[in-house]
């Protein structure tokens, strides 16, 4: 089931010869206010969406270009700080880039106050080289301090360049790289080894990839390994963890059906990189994509997802060493598909997504312990609904980036500071027990 063409996190676009829901979205990208206030904010309703997970891979969404997904330089809006790269109009090879010198500090007259120790969202004073696209599909990872942003979509295409943001500054770059740079790409996954993103699958309209990746970002060099046989099929929509020198990558869509496998890339030596598939014990997940996974010790925590007919309420526990899958059981329990989750110590913040009939807004906390959803306070202005976004945690904030509500693409950075939660990310001393 997949309300619209993109994905995020994870997730992607496949397609299953069963019959699909159609959708409809609402919310816009309107502006948002980072000061403090206890109301959360909507944007104006759009024209219903209508796009389907069930059409054939050939009328998934086209590439009309080779190269990123850069759109033309814009301008800042009415407070003039941000200018287009001076390079001459029509110079070959040369992309315009959107410069901020000075952030844009959000401020709202009419916002009131509110306790300092309740969490609390805000939109991001971003500057510097703001990437010129709107997000979708994308990956965002955090390497220290910096989060690394590649691929996606925008509304007309994929992309493959590189944005990094500065979570402690709020300031965009653009860097160059070197090597073999991976083909425009969206819904794919970007795990975390040793400095190094190890980038698999994905795709570009109605092209699946099984390729991997490996950006250096210490020396900002693409390399792609040559694999051996046996490879996981092409997909996007799936989910991968690191755990014990290995990426565990499950489930997906191949463009025809989706999927419930297991694979393992073994990464101990990043030069001799190996699959294999894994036979896991008991009864399994169904086939699905658009959800997500986190790794809690050693347990692989999948939520919600599609299998093109249905939204999942399901939470599915993988044990990584016993390969035994085990079922959690939930009340109440909440429909989602192309969210992001975020582990925040012994929770998960589940942010967004599309629920069935519609994109939400809401922040669901998922206490690992008792494996059950809890409530709490938050206030502020949160994003409009969407799903397809990507969110990391650093240090007391969870920074959210881009996103998609069924008709509009945004390109906005977000954040949840944590307030009094600030300890919650120390928390670590906890076993999951299913």
């Amino acid at each position: 089931m997949n309300p619209t063409n993109g994905a995020a996190n994870s997730t992607s676009t496949f397609h299953t010869s069963s019959t699909s829901i159609a959708t409809t979205a609402a919310g816009s990208n309107g502006t948002q206010s980072g000061a403090r206030t206890p109301t959360g904010g909507a944007g104006s309703k759009k024209p219903a969406s209508i796009r389907t997970l069930g059409r054939s891979s050939s009328e998934a969404l086209p590439s009309k270009r080779s190269s990123s997904g850069s759109t033309p330089a814009g301008s800042s809006g009415k407070d003039g700080k941000a200018r287009a790269s001076t390079m001459p109009a029509g110079t070959p090879g040369v992309a315009l880039q959107k410069i901020r010198s000075t952030p844009r500090l959000p401020h709202d007259k009419e916002a009131e106050p509110v306790p300092s120790t309740v969490m609390y969202w805000s939109r991001a004073p971003v500057y510097g080289t703001i990437p010129m696209r709107t997000m979708r599909a994308h990956s965002v990872t955090l390497v220290d301090t910096t989060a690394w942003l590649f691929g996606g979509c925008d509304d007309k295409d994929c992309s493959k360049d590189i944005y990094c943001f500065d979570t402690e500054t709020m300031q965009w770059s653009h860097p160059d790289t070197l090597g073999e740079v991976p083909p425009p790409c969206r819904a794919h996954t970007s795990t975390l080894v040793d400095r190094k993103l190890v980038m698999f699958g994905g795709g570009q309209g109605p092209t699946y990839y099984d390729s991997v990746y490996v950006l250096d970002t210490a020396l900002r060099r693409w390399t792609r390994p040559n694999l051996p046989e046996p490879r996981p099929a092409p997909r996007r929509a799936h989910t991968a963890v690191l755990y014990q020198h290995k990426i565990w990558v499950f489930g997906g869509g191949n463009g025809m059906t989706a999927l419930n496998d297991v694979w393992t890339l073994d990464v101990s030596a990043i030069n001799k990189m190996k699959w294999t598939e894994v036979e896991t014990v008991g009864r399994k997940p169904g086939p699905r994509g658009y959800h997500t996974a986190n790794l809690i010790g050693n347990v692989m925590v999948v939520v919600g997802g599609s299998d093109g007919k249905e939204c999942f309420t399901d939470i599915w526990c993988l044990n990584l060493d016993t390969l035994v899958w085990t079922q959690v059981k939930l009340q109440p329990a909440h429909r989602r598909l192309a969210h992001s989750a975020t582990q925040v110590g012994s929770y998960l913040f589940i942010f967004g997504g599309y629920n069935g009939s519609e994109y939400c807004s809401d922040l669901l906390l998922l206490n690992l312990v008792s494996l059950q959803y809890e409530t709490r306070t938050v206030l502020g202005k949160p994003p409009v609904q969407r799903g397809y976004h990507a969110t990391v945690l650093a240090d007391s904030r969870v920074f959210l980036f881009g996103g998609f509500n069924g008709g509009t693409a945004f390109d906005d950075v977000h954040i949840l500071d944590l307030a009094a939660g600030a300890y919650l990310p120390q928390v670590t001393s906890f076993n999951i027990e299913v």
